[in-house]
């Protein structure tokens, strides 16, 4: 018995057209995906199949839309919102960085302090971005205030700042996991003015 044809209407109704993929949706999740993978995993152990994984796309569009892993990774630096106006003995920056890595692991730009990355290219783009962003508001205070050995000074403290926030957030030092946000600026905004004020032989 042959079957009455299907109205136009239904059948479309039955036949979702197909989604058009949004170009810039697809790579604002690639960023945002890359950024907390880097910044879990670091960027050697971050996969670009992990990276499509949580971004829900195919991993091959990193390549359409970036060029490769290293080139995403140089993005996400770029990209990222944390460059507010002020060095570390900014008290409103310094608030902002500390509050940012009680919510999440300290970011690839601090990581580069610390850790080597196979990959030259996106080591020397790190280390670029920690020096921009951390080191040279700070080279540039101590030069305006006549510290001696400015840049000595400056890489010190942000050696520092990054030792504090990586212990905190590997959770092993338990009172300065708990610590209080306000209570934690304080604290190191003392143990950093130490670093600047300190007379250095000559």
């Amino acid at each position: 018995m042959t079957q009455p044809p299907i109205p136009t209407d239904v059948a479309a109704e039955a036949v979702p057209a197909p989604r058009r993929r949004d170009a810039g949706d697809t790579r604002d999740r690639l960023l945002q995906a890359a950024a907390e993978l880097f910044a879990e995993r670091g960027f050697d152990r971050a996969t670009v199949r992990d990276i499509g994984e949580r971004a829900g796309v195919d991993p091959a569009l990193i390549a359409r839309y970036f060029g490769g892993k290293t080139e995403l990774y140089i993005e996400t630096l770029r990209a990222r919102t944390d460059h507010a106006p002020g060095d570390l003995h900014d008290h409103d920056r310094l608030a902002q960085l500390i509050e940012r890595a009680a919510r999440q692991h300290p970011g690839p730009i601090l990581q580069a302090a610390v850790r080597v990355h196979d990959d030259a290219k996106a080591q020397a783009a790190a280390i670029a971005e920690l020096r921009s962003r951390l080191i040279e508001p700070l080279y540039e205070r101590f030069v305006a205030e006549g510290r001696t050995q400015p840049r000595l000074r400056a890489e010190v403290i942000v050696a520092a700042f990054t030792g504090i926030s990586l212990a905190r957030s590997v959770g092993m030092l338990d009172e300065l996991a708990r610590a209080d946000a306000d209570e934690l600026v304080t604290l190191v905004q003392a143990v950093l003015a130490g670093g600047a004020e300190a007379q250095l032989p000559e």
